[in-house]
């Protein structure tokens, strides 16, 4: 029987299929939408079209995803958190 082990590094950045979260929903709303397009175009240029918009863009998502650095401008939290007073006005009536 196989065995699986937990995925421990939820916080780093959770993922679904090797996509993070956001670039997945886009995934699986193209999905949808090429979904769509088969339904109400009966060709088979549109069906084969559609898949291989989809697997040109997971593999550009997948791209995306590996680089993260692409996306990343400024970090969550401040470098350095301080309570030293930050500027020359006196707030405080002395």
């Amino acid at each position: 029987m196989k065995r699986f082990a937990p995925y421990k590094n939820i916080r780093k950045q959770a993922t679904i299929l090797g996509l993070p979260l956001s670039f997945f929903a886009l995934q699986m709303i193209s999905v949808v939408v090429s979904l769509l397009v088969i339904i109400f175009s009966f060709s088979l240029s549109a069906i084969v079209a559609v898949f291989l918009w989809n697997v040109a863009l997971f593999a550009i998502l997948s791209k995306l995803s590996k680089k993260s650095g692409l996306f990343h401008f400024q970090g969550v939290l401040p470098r350095y958190i301080s309570n030293k007073k930050h500027s020359q006005l006196d707030y405080e009536e002395h």
